[in-house]
């Protein structure tokens, strides 16, 4: 896969840090999107390169972050599977007790059918000490009879419909076991990873990796700044005050850490940041970066206001806030922290309006 963007490399502990917290997190999906786009670095044998194993780790970084989004997917499809199982289990529920209730009333039916039906009606009405009495009973019996027939076409309906339900039950609670269990693998499989990226850190050993540092931090601070006083972003209005709102909340998560699968308040993750942000705004969000991308109106990177958001990558795997004067509010990678960037520091696929 080719590289478009180089990220700073945080420090050892920042890098543990992440570990930590990303299997809290329940890290990032392979298997759930059909198979892990991961590479495998491996430690070098002899002496490692500083650049070498920063360009693996930063590899990582990038592939985990595309899983990330591929695993908020599948967490939202699972839940989906959730709330549809649970309806579908909800029917069955009601329409069991719906054709018990219509059973008892054909028992009922059946019996004054059986108490009234041992002798022929005409010798009923010659016999009969009441002949009009009996007149009208039959005529009750009559209306009994074609209520029974109505029962009986409603019986067959409901258990048509019940056995109906029972099937797609069975079915999507099938295909919710298989989606808990991509997740699990998944969450094996980039732990596995981000393992072998804190051992290839290791291999640089103590001065190695306080190089590795100081020109990371070097780096970092080319590319953003985590304050506003060094900032200009402009004099364009936000695009609507539900904007401004959503870009308000965004800035005060600077600082937070970004952690797989988080949303808020104190973690994010690209998308989960824009997802949180927009919800202070009393706008519900799609949770993926790819499903934001569609969420509103595609307008021109020069057009851009405070607010918009802004996708990265031909993927659309990333997302971040336009902020003004061609900055960016976003979650970045693992061991980072929400921050503002130039947005041209990753390729803009399109700026969305909502």
């Amino acid at each position: 896969m080719a590289m478009h963007r180089r990220h700073p490399l945080p420090g050892v502990h920042t890098l543990v840090r992440a570990l930590v917290l990303t299997a809290a997190a329940g890290t990032a999906l392979g298997v759930a999107a059909g198979g892990s786009a991961f590479a495998t670095p491996g430690v070098p044998d002899g002496p490692p390169d500083r650049k070498d194993v920063k360009a693996q780790v930063d590899q990582i970084y990038d592939e985990a972050e595309q899983a990330s989004e591929r695993y908020n997917a599948a967490l939202e499809h699972q839940r989906r599977l959730q709330g549809e199982t649970g309806a579908l289990q909800q029917q069955v529920a009601v329409g069991q007790d719906e054709l018990n209730r219509l059973h008892g009333e054909l028992a009922t039916v059946a019996g004054a059918q059986y108490r009234a039906g041992g002798i022929a009606p005409t010798a009923q009405l010659m016999l009969a000490s009441d002949p009009e009495g009996y007149l009208s009973r039959a005529r009750s019996l009559d209306q009994v009879a074609e209520r029974q027939s109505e029962t009986l076409r409603e019986v067959a309906e409901r258990q048509r419909r019940l056995d109906q339900r029972r099937s797609e039950a069975s079915a999507k609670l099938a295909e919710l076991e298989e989606a808990r269990q991509a997740l699990a693998d998944s969450k094996e499989q980039i732990q596995q990873r981000l393992t072998k990226a804190q051992r290839l850190l290791n291999s640089l050993g103590v001065t190695g990796r306080a190089r590795l540092a100081a020109q990371d931090a070097r780096d970092a601070e080319q590319r953003a700044t985590r304050g506003t006083d060094r900032l200009d972003l402009g004099t364009a209005p936000p695009a609507s005050d539900r904007a401004a709102a959503a870009l308000a909340a965004a800035v005060t998560r600077i600082g937070s850490p970004y952690v797989f699968g988080a949303s808020g308040p104190g973690a994010f993750d690209c998308s989960g940041l824009m997802y949180w942000s927009w919800r202070q705004a009393g706008v519900s969000l799609p949770r993926t970066s790819q499903g934001q991308a569609r969420a509103g109106q595609r307008v021109a990177l020069a057009d851009a206001r405070p607010g918009d958001l802004v996708i990265f990558y031909g993927d659309r795997h990333h997302v971040g806030m336009y902020a003004g004067g061609g900055v960016v509010v976003h979650a970045p990678y693992p061991g980072a922290r929400v921050r503002y960037e130039s947005v041209n520091a990753m390729p803009v696929t399109e700026v969305v309006r909502l």
